[in-house]
């Protein structure tokens, strides 16, 4: 698979990087590995961006919420770029699977990007990395536990956050960190009201 170009990789906006993406992966199948490799020093930020697409779903979020938990903690630990380990680095997605995530993504993202550019600021820096990561972490912990509607709010937060890191806008990770904080509290409450129930249902029936 060739490596996409550093220039390409470095100033081309997410919607046409992630069509390149696509089109770069030649097998029927293609790896997290593969694609972070491809992604180079945008890693993080498209990777967790890619993988919350399918964290809304019921059912399957808390698969691709532990690769979303292990990319928060690299970041949160000051990683520069994502080191996936051998069990997830290896997981595959079909190549028609990225290439029609990378089109259904491809749309909304041409429109919100004309919303986000460049903006220095203390989130786009060292310590906002390290925020962003362990929210991130944070709110994978929330994906991969089950409850009624938790996984939504930190999810719809931690994709502003990573769409504000790839685009190095300390508005619109500002804005995600707000949102993901408050997402992670909404199912946060919502774990302990559904522990706290299950408790009570138990001491009422035993």
């Amino acid at each position: 698979m060739d490596a996409i170009g550093a220039d390409t990789t470095q100033q081309a906006p997410i919607s046409r990087l992630l069509t390149d993406i696509a089109a770069r992966c030649p097998n029927e199948e293609v790896s997290l590995g593969e694609l972070a490799e491809l992604l180079g020093d945008r890693g993080f930020g498209i990777l967790i961006l890619l993988l919350c697409l399918p964290a809304f779903l019921p059912g399957v979020a808390s698969v691709f919420g532990l690769p979303i938990l292990i990319l928060g903690i690299q970041m949160g630990l000051g990683l520069r770029r994502p080191k996936l380990p051998g069990f997830v680095a290896r997981q595959k997605f079909k190549r028609s699977h990225i290439l029609h995530l990378a089109e259904t993504s491809t749309r909304w993202l041409a429109r919100v990007e004309g919303f986000v550019r460049p903006r220095p600021g203390a989130f786009v820096g060292t310590m906002g990395d390290r925020a962003v990561g362990w929210l991130t972490a944070y709110a994978a912990i929330m994906i991969i536990l089950p409850g009624p509607g938790t996984n939504g709010p930190p999810t719809f937060g931690t994709m502003i956050m990573a769409l504000g890191v790839v685009e190095s806008d300390n508005r619109t990770v500002g804005i995600g960190i707000a949102a993901t904080i408050a997402g992670n509290l909404f199912a946060t409450g919502v774990l302990i009201a559904v522990g706290w129930l299950g408790v009570e249902a138990f001491r009422w029936l035993f």
